[in-house]
């Protein structure tokens, strides 16, 4: 008796929504930006590396460069610890196509959206301008590109992103003022 091919599930729902993302969106350059984009935020390395720089170019500002790295980084640890409680499995359909390699299979939230979200936020307070929050939707779209992350997994990595570093600014924020 022939083996019988397993058929792959319907394509519906998040599934659906990366197909269509991946289908509209994944050319070769894009794929290759995205790629970067994800070294750059691999554990939140990246935004420390940009935290060190600002401290180091404007020292006058270096607590607030500083906070940029440590938000980003208190922001992927909240990130791995929420992984490990909901345990949420990354993509895995033969309609979507893995451009990237990951350190975990697990997938809820993205660390990257809740790293880049916290850096970007701290980075537009070091820096005083809004610009730096481009990137957020940026590297969120990244991650459904690369077919990593399910589009809700960005989207809770983000709110837990612009938490901690609401939270980091609060805290650093009394500190700051006794200082003048």
């Amino acid at each position: 008796m022939a083996e019988v091919e397993p058929v792959a599930p319907p394509v519906s729902g998040e599934i659906a929504a990366l197909v269509t993302i991946q289908s509209t969106l994944g050319t070769p350059r894009v794929i290759e930006v995205a790629r970067a984009m994800s070294h750059f935020g691999e554990h939140a390395q990246g935004w420390v590396a940009v935290s060190a720089l600002g401290a180091l170019a404007m020292p006058k500002r270096r607590r607030d460069w500083v906070l940029v790295g440590a938000g980003a980084v208190a922001a992927h640890a909240a990130a791995i610890a929420i992984k490990l409680v909901v345990r949420r499995a990354r993509p895995n359909h033969p309609a979507v196509a893995v451009n990237v390699g990951t350190p975990s299979a697990l997938s809820f939230p993205s660390a990257h959206a809740t790293s880049t979200t916290a850096a970007a936020m701290l980075l537009s307070r070091a820096t005083r301008s809004r610009l730096p929050l481009a990137v957020v939707p940026a590297m969120a779209l990244s991650r459904l590109v690369l077919g990593v992350h399910y589009p809700t997994d960005v989207l809770a990595g983000a709110a837990v992103g612009a938490v901690v570093a609401t939270t980091a600014g609060r805290v650093a924020a009394p500190q700051k003022e006794k200082r003048k």
